[in-house]
């Protein structure tokens, strides 16, 4: 099955492609290898995009007026045309064109292949009439995840009243008290806003009370799913998509995401794009720990200017590109902020200092790896130092701004300003030093 409907895809890029039909000139689709074929990059695709689409009535330029305008969000273009359009937060962003049997496609792989987490609820409300849905991302951009939830409003206006986009760009009590207003029943976003979330509910910020929490388009790690169920008490499920294709993978009953690949391949593949066999780089790592390879490339060294007054998105990409460097030197600043309220608190409250010290090894970790038994160990030693909590509250914050693959550049660059400021007004000297120098990325 798959193998005929990667030859239809290929016969039809071949007749209706100009790019296509150069590169499959004298091929039989039938038979041609993906390998075979140049890897299509997007920055390449976006150059070359009269040559690239199979639709002579699709202009770039046209398009680009089209996803500027946040009004236009999920409306047909030239009449039944769905475009979205990637971050771009590491380089150009891409457009991407669907027609109406792709988006049947991602219809019903939602609908068929999406887990149930809930059967009795489905059993007693098979559609779902009594659910309300909150999808938190970013929600004034023309990005896939924020298209499909409004293309949806768009087809049911009876959905428009109980599925709501809320923007996680927005400082987070002001996101929080969105979602108490709301009281959804379900939540989709991403593993790093779920963990962020369950943090506020947890600490009695965030009321509103989910029977169920989907998260996708990140890694959900096992610590990030426990914490999550525990703050919540509610079912936790993951899936991937992309905006290449919008329903890539779905998690079975077992926490394991399944590829759809009856209609979606992937590949490993190296930087020259040739496909590499499973367990490469464990290969590589076990030859490098007996002295018989080299990894001569790491995590990049940042370059550092005078910091700039205002964040631009030459220091998005640095910092997301460099985001090993930034959580190290956060992490030096947190031990500065231990070191400081240590020694306060060695006098005035003995057992404070010792509950702190002991949880200093835990301060520079990502939420999502502690268990929860550490975890509440970290909030009780935070409660002794006010300073702390603001710093390992906006490492939160700051570790977003990597993680959230549908934000855009300028996005980005307004959340990372705002972090900037307030870390700078707070009047806690290593958080305030870390910003003059996340400033100076570039």
């Amino acid at each position: 099955m798959r193998a005929r409907r990667l030859a239809a895809l290929l016969a039809h890029a071949a007749a209706h492609s100009p790019r296509y039909r150069r590169l499959l000139a004298g091929c039989d689709p039938a038979t041609v290898r993906l390998e075979d074929l140049p890897v299509a990059r997007k920055a390449e695709l976006m150059r070359d995009f009269e040559g690239w689409v199979t639709d002579p009535a699709l202009s770039l330029p046209a398009l680009r007026r089209y996803v500027a305008d946040p009004a236009n969000i999920a409306t047909d273009f030239l009449g039944h045309y769905t475009v979205w359009e990637s971050s771009g937060s590491t380089g150009e962003p891409a457009i991407f064109v669907q027609d109406a049997q792709a988006m049947a496609v991602y219809d019903a792989l939602e609908a068929l292949r999406r887990p149930m987490l809930r059967p009795l609820d489905r059993l007693f409300d098979p559609w779902g009439l009594s659910e309300r849905i909150a999808s938190v991302g970013a929600t004034d951009g023309h990005f896939a995840s924020t298209v499909s939830v409004e293309r949806l409003r768009r087809l049911q206006p009876w959905l428009a009243q109980r599925l709501v986009g809320i923007s996680f760009l927005q400082p987070l009590p002001a996101l929080c008290a969105e979602l108490d207003a709301f009281g959804p029943t379900v939540v989709a976003t991403y593993p790093s806003a779920a963990v962020l979330l369950a943090e506020e509910r947890q600490a009695g910020r965030l009321k509103a009370a989910p029977r169920e929490i989907c998260t996708g388009g990140e890694t959900l790690s096992a610590a990030g799913r426990a914490f999550v169920l525990q703050a919540f008490g509610c079912p936790v499920a993951n899936s991937f998509g992309a905006s290449e294709f919008l329903s890539l993978a779905f998690e079975c009953p077992r926490g394991r995401l399944h590829l759809n690949s009856d209609w979606a391949i992937l590949e490993a593949v190296d930087a020259h794009g040739r496909v590499l066999p499973p367990g490469g780089w464990l290969y590589i790592r076990t030859l490098q720990a007996l002295g018989l390879a080299t990894v001569k490339h790491v995590a990049p060294t940042p370059h550092l200017v005078a910091p700039k007054a205002t964040v631009d998105l030459a220091t998005v990409q640095a910092v997301i590109r460099c985001h090993y460097d930034v959580l190290a030197s956060y992490t030096r600043s947190l031990k500065k902020a231990c070191a400081a309220a240590l020694g306060r608190l060695r006098d005035m409250s003995p057992q404070a200092a010792r509950a702190l010290k002991a949880a200093k090894p835990l301060l520079g970790k990502d939420q999502a790896l502690l268990d929860p038994s550490r975890y509440r160990q970290v909030m009780q030693a935070l409660k002794a130092s006010q300073a702390l909590a603001t710093m390992y509250s906006m490492r939160g914050e700051l570790t977003t701004v990597w993680s959230r693959s549908t934000a855009s550049g300028e996005q980005l660059a307004r959340h990372l300003q705002d972090w900037c400021q307030r870390a700078e007004a707070s009047a806690i000297a290593p958080l305030a030093e870390f910003s003059r120098r996340l400033r100076s990325y570039a």
